[in-house]
């Protein structure tokens, strides 16, 4: 049935609700960079088949496959400021790949370079919009000698979201819903290498309308698995073993021809990290679409008092209707945070089969 109404489109905006922070160095070996980047081919799950539903939370690392551009800046030389990678054609969102054919491997190793030019011409390999892209930039030097493009760069990014599936057979998980994406440009953070880590809650701040809520927490330390893919419909990951307050629980897959409106339950952690399962309603669907496929309605009094609704925090929280896991809370409308958007999960397992299919 298609989408009878556009809440975003008409008084309300939407949030993704990844919970993140960024950073702009890495700390990982290039020797942990290969192991994390090892996988085997990833069995597709199917309609009907048994897996765990998420609802605990989890950290994510992710390092990107170059550094993205946050933006260009003016490099003052001691007699006027000059825009070496703005006049190059360097834009925000671009990511750059390559310096003079060489990989580069973070942001680190990006500023050993451009400062190691002596002023010398730079050949820029970036990716603009999926597509690449061969600019040169000369360095200026600053008052104290040091060579600068005029950029603002990182390579990495972090948060906490909630996890949707685990297939108990593999370890192999999905979470968020959606990808984790440059704030700036909402473009999609390509992967290089990262990791999932475990998560302790500390406390909410509660949504109200206009205001976004967010579940607060912190990284413990320990490492939980590796991060496969960062995709429009979720990050997917593999577990080093399966978190012991979950294993025991299956749900069948299913489709989205089974979701219809109506009441459902959404699997989800809040600050005292307790999992609970509270009641909502699922409205508005829309079949044809890759997300927002249909709107969530928080209607557990418990939850409303705790959180006000969704908050960030939540993206990934698994949803239950008819005893089959269906989808995923992904968004949260801000002008009313007791309502937001959902994915099928038909559509989150589909990048595991493209992912199987890219490591055969």
């Amino acid at each position: 049935m298609a989408k009878s109404k556009n809440k975003s489109a008409n008084s309300f905006f939407v949030l993704a609700l990844t919970a993140l922070f960024f950073l702009t160095t890495t700390a990982e070996s290039s020797e942990n960079q290969n192991r994390l980047t090892s996988y085997d081919s990833i069995p597709v799950l199917a309609a009907g088949e048994q897996v765990i539903a998420g609802g605990i939370p989890f950290g994510v690392r992710l390092h990107t496959d170059g550094v993205l551009v946050l933006n260009v800046c003016d490099v003052w030389n001691g007699k006027e400021n000059k825009r070496p990678a703005s006049d190059a054609g360097v834009r925000r969102g671009d990511l750059v790949t390559t310096v003079n054919g060489e990989k580069i491997r973070d942001a680190s190793h990006f500023c050993d370079l451009c400062g190691k030019s002596g002023g010398a011409g730079l050949k820029l390999g970036i990716l603009r919009d999926g597509k690449p892209k061969t600019v040169i930039v000369r360095p200026e030097p600053n008052p104290d000698g040091d060579y600068k493009l005029g950029m603002w760069v990182k390579d990495s990014a972090a948060g906490i979201g909630t996890v949707t599936f685990i297939d108990p057979e593999t370890g192999v998980f999905g979470g968020l819903g959606h990808g984790i994406t440059e704030a700036s440009t909402g473009e999609l953070l390509p992967l290089a290498y990262g990791t999932s880590e475990n998560v302790a809650l500390t406390g909410i701040h509660a949504g109200r309308a206009g205001v976004p809520g967010e579940l607060q927490g912190r990284f413990t330390g320990e490492k939980s698995g590796k991060l496969l893919k960062n995709t429009e419909t979720g990050v997917y990951g593999l577990f080093s073993e399966i978190p012991s307050s979950v294993s025991g629980e299956r749900f069948p897959i299913g489709k989205a021809e089974d979701v219809h409106e109506g009441k459902a339950v959404m699997i989800t952690s809040v600050a005292d990290g307790k999992r609970e399962c509270y009641e909502i309603l699922i409205s508005e669907l829309c079949t044809s679409a890759k997300q927002k496929n249909f709107t969530v309605t928080v209607t557990d009094e418990r939850l409303l008092a705790e959180t006000g609704g969704i908050v960030q925090g939540m993206s990934g929280s698994p949803i239950i209707q008819d005893g089959k896991l269906i989808g995923a809370v992904t968004h949260v409308l801000i002008g009313d945070p007791r309502s937001g958007y959902g994915i099928f999960i038909g559509n989150m397992l589909a990048e595991l089969e493209s992912f199987d299919s890219a490591a055969a």
